[in-house]
């Protein structure tokens, strides 16, 4: 059987049934949380979801505390999984130039199967929602998508000897991320009304099949193609070493300005992660409470538009790129985000909700402007080291990032719900102060010539 070297359909499967099921699940535990609060069956029809407005009702305050619940929830499940993957998504995808990329697509895959199908399970026979925490921790144990997107973009840069290529097939990557989390997101509400839960996480699982199928039978594995040794490590010890030497190198070795300026872009990558992640998490809590009250269908609606902002933040990137430097773009995404945090926090009818997606067109830019940064300040043969840190702060910032704005949503949401979304506005003033700072420096004249490849070498020689 003739295998391909196409790892688009792979990223294109899992980050669907990833977009479909993550509105779902947090659906699926408020209205639970809900139903054991209230002691009855979740109300719903074809219009609205129940949600009293009344601030004076015994329901209403009973409404707040589901939310708050259903706030910590989320954050202790988020947590549970995150610690085991943080470590399983550094050491496979990094040895993934010994041990071939095909590990870092199946052990998600076979990871997020199982966690479907407990879902699956847990919502067909009404099982307690402790399960969960077991099912998150499992699922983290095989990486998550950490490990796959890291274990994918290496895959592509394997097959890829033309740089102008490689370039093409990440950005479709991205535009892949985007477009379909938008699709799925859009389409999640209309398989929780038309089939429900249990069908919905079924289906999931069922194309989570595929995908493990495709990857073991028809996708090429990169090991024959690539140039890297495959000589696997003889011990444990060992391949500790191969992993976190690169990275060990790269701060112990480098020189002082380079140094100062990799922490200090990975600080500003690091804290203007940790305020949009946090910020956009609690969209759908948010939503669900009064006086939005939406249902699953407006949910739906609203993260398709919300996630589709990856595009315009896609073409944001390419347009200014030809007349700015990278820096004044990042300091246009984080002005978008912030225009649209401080929106929804006021933000009180359907209409004004879905305009909060406006000012937020751009917000995205500063993800992908900061990796390149971080990437011409290093030298080709520190790549791998650089970007280990990278998907390393993303998966610590953003587990951090969940719990704290979810507990502080929790502590918020009973006096003004719209507090978390104007503090993880009042943060993004410290990366903006420390791109800031990057710019009045006397030596950062010089050092901003890393928006220029060639001329880092030049500012190394100078401070050797």
């Amino acid at each position: 059987m003739r295998k391909v070297l196409c790892v688009e359909p792979v990223i294109f499967i899992y980050i669907f049934v990833y977009s479909l099921t993550s509105p779902v699940v947090q659906q699926f535990i408020y209205r639970r949380l809900w139903e054991e609060e209230y002691n009855s069956t979740f109300i719903n029809d074809s219009n609205d979801t129940y949600c009293e407005q009344n601030k004076s009702s015994p329901a209403y305050i009973k409404q707040k505390e589901v939310q708050e619940k259903a706030s910590v929830f989320n954050m202790q499940l988020d947590l549970t999984g995150a610690v085991p993957s943080l470590i399983v998504a550094f050491v496979i995808v990094a040895n993934g130039d010994r041990q071939g990329r095909k590990r870092s697509l199946v052990f998600p895959s076979v990871g997020a199967l199982i966690a479907d199908i407990c879902l699956t399970v847990i919502s067909y026979f009404s099982l307690s929602l402790s399960i969960l925490f077991l099912v998150a921790f499992i699922t983290g144990l095989f990486g998550g998508m950490a490990t796959l997107l890291g274990g994918g973009f290496a895959f592509i840069a394997d097959v890829c000897h033309d740089e102008k290529q490689k370039t093409t097939r990440i950005a479709v990557v991205d535009l892949i991320f985007g477009v379909v989390s938008g699709l799925a997101g859009l389409s999640s509400g209309y398989f929780l009304r038309g089939i429900g839960f249990t069908w919905t996480f079924l289906i999931a699982s069922l194309l989570h099949v595929i995908n493990i199928i495709y990857i073991i039978f028809f996708l090429e594995d990169t090991v024959g193609v690539s140039e890297f040794q495959h000589d696997a490590p003889v011990s444990w010890k060992e391949l500790l070493r191969e992993t976190f030497s690169g990275v060990y190198v790269l701060f112990k070795t480098a020189p002082y300005k380079k140094r100062i300026l990799i922490i200090v872009l990975l600080f500003t990558f690091m804290t203007y992660l940790f305020t949009m992640i946090g910020g956009s998490s609690l969209f759908t809590l948010y939503e669900l409470d009064e006086p939005l009250c939406w249902n699953e269908v407006y949910i739906g609606y609203g993260a398709a538009v919300f996630t589709s902002v990856s595009l315009t933040s896609f073409l944001g990137v390419y347009l200014f790129s030809k007349c700015l430097k990278d820096i004044y773009i990042v300091f246009i995404g984080i002005f978008s985000y912030i225009g649209g945090m401080i929106m929804a926090a006021f933000a009180k009818t359907t209409l004004l909700m879905f305009l909060v997606r406006v000012p937020s067109l751009l917000c995205f830019m500063p993800i992908p402007v900061l990796r390149s940064m971080l990437s011409k300040v290093v030298l080709t043969g520190e790549q791998g080291a650089v970007f280990a840190c990278i998907a390393c702060l993303e998966v610590v910032t953003g587990s951090i990032s969940l719990s704290v704005f979810n507990s502080l949503y929790a502590a918020t949401v009973a006096w003004f719900s719209g507090f978390s979304f104007l503090l993880s506005a009042g943060l993004c003033l410290i990366p903006l102060a420390v791109l800031c700072w990057l710019l009045c420096t006397s030596w950062n004249g010089e050092d901003l010539a890393l928006l220029v490849p060639e001329e880092v070498s030049s500012i190394e020689s100078v401070d050797s």
